[in-house]
């Protein structure tokens, strides 16, 4: 049996505003250690559970956040960006049992502790075929077509509940309960260490690949929060504007729909002007 763990960082325990999760603030440093403490205690339950591997791929920004040196040395981890399927990679070679979305917080205009889509404030709206849409939603139709499931996802009580949308069968834990986009009441990260290894364990029961899920042609509409963010990313061949505010493109599969949201989002993030407004 073969676990993916997909690590995101702004569901993991105790983060809760900006400097919690951005590389070189003296905050990111000290939320490191209980993000590093999420992973390695699903690393545990995994095994625990009958776990024969266990691969990490880090998620978040720079994919270079964790603390490989405090894992168990049977886990793996891949680390580093430009990764084909991002925040999945490692899922398309057909040999992954089971995913987890560790530290995975609510979508583009949900509420939630730092919730967003990919970009932090840029988009403020995301549909996956007129469903509004979280990165775990994203994320699940793609491991879909692998014929993955996803059987764990942690992360604020706002993302738990959306993972019932995209995968009703998984376990979950809340680590942390949303009181505004950057406060939360925070579970310790002994209590919260403990309860994603009793988790993990029993995921694994759900560790079983199914039937890959072809559902394509997907549509992915997308909203900015300002009007040349739209119109910059129809440079990505199949993007069109389709208002003020938002662009669309069609894609046959999920592989080529994250891919390019990958684009859209690259291009967008980099049409900022950071010095202005």
């Amino acid at each position: 049996m073969k676990i993916l763990i997909s690590a995101d960082m702004e569901g993991a325990t105790g983060v809760t505003w900006p400097h919690d999760v951005l590389p070189g603030h003296a905050q990111w440093e000290r939320c490191r250690s209980m993000f590093t403490s999420d992973v390695q205690a699903a690393v545990l339950g995994f095994f625990d559970g009958g776990a024969d591997e266990v691969l990490i791929n880090e998620a978040h920004w720079t994919m270079r956040n964790l603390f490989l040196e405090r894992l168990d040395p049977r886990a793996q981890m891949l680390t580093g960006r430009h990764k084909s399927l991002s925040m999945v990679e490692g899922v398309q070679h057909g040999d992954v049992d089971g995913i987890a979305f560790l530290g995975y917080h609510a979508g583009a205009g949900m509420p939630g502790v730092l919730a967003h889509t990919y970009l932090a404030n840029s988009l403020t709206g995301v549909w996956l075929d007129g469903v509004r849409a979280s990165e775990g939603l994203l994320n699940a139709h793609v491991v879909a077509e692998y014929g993955v499931p996803v059987v764990l996802v942690t992360g604020d009580d706002v993302a738990c509940e959306d993972s019932k949308t995209y995968a009703p069968e998984a376990e979950r834990v809340a680590v942390k309960d949303h009181v505004s986009r950057y406060a939360a009441v925070c579970r310790t990260p002994e209590r919260t260490a403990a309860d994603i290894r009793t988790a993990a364990r029993d995921a694994t029961r759900l560790a079983v690949r199914h039937e890959p899920v072809q559902a394509g042609p997907h549509t992915v509409d997308l909203e900015f929060d300002a009007a040349h963010l739209a119109a910059a990313v129809t440079v990505v061949p199949g993007v069109a504007l389709t208002g003020d505010l938002r662009a669309s493109y069609t894609s046959e599969t999920m592989y080529e729909a994250i891919r390019t949201f990958k684009a859209v989002t690259t291009v967008a993030q980099n049409a900022v002007e950071e010095t202005y407004g």
